[in-house]
């Protein structure tokens, strides 16, 4: 998939992120740079697993910081706008707004109601859109924690 264009591109669309070693299941919050595609790969690395957590931002600045944590086929994305301001994405109705669905944040499973949960599918798009951007307005409505 496209894997032939990567050396041509001269890695054009990086990206800053941090994520879960899928090696010993931890955060490992050491910022590494790369390709989006080297991302894509972790994730898809940790989707085998059935959980993550992931921390993406443009290389050219600290700010805004979309964060993604799923377990199974659940998401939750948080934007860190600022060092004092974090935001949750409403969900996409995918759970119950009563029902619980636990995800992983760093190292833990925290508990989220249905309101702000998505399908892990629909959420990988929107970091990929936010990759592609760096705009996390138009990746739906945000309600600031």
């Amino acid at each position: 998939m496209g894997d032939d264009l990567s050396e041509e591109e001269g890695g054009w669309m990086s990206v800053v992120w941090a994520a879960t070693s899928p090696e010993s299941g931890l955060f490992h919050p050491v910022e590494r740079r790369s390709e989006v595609k080297d991302l894509s790969d972790r994730f898809n690395d940790l989707r085998s697993l059935g959980l993550g957590y992931v921390e993406v931002r443009s290389p050219t600045r600290e700010f805004p910081v979309l964060i993604l944590g799923f377990r199974d086929d659940h998401a939750v994305i948080h934007l860190m706008s600022d060092t004092e301001r974090m935001s949750l994405l409403v969900g996409d109705g995918s759970v119950p707004a009563g029902a619980e669905v636990e995800v992983l944040i760093m190292d833990d499973l925290a508990a989220f109601t249905g309101d702000f949960v998505l399908d892990i599918d629909r959420a990988w798009g929107l970091v990929h859109d936010f990759t592609q951007t760096w705009a996390a307005g138009p990746l739906g409505e945000w309600c600031e924690l």
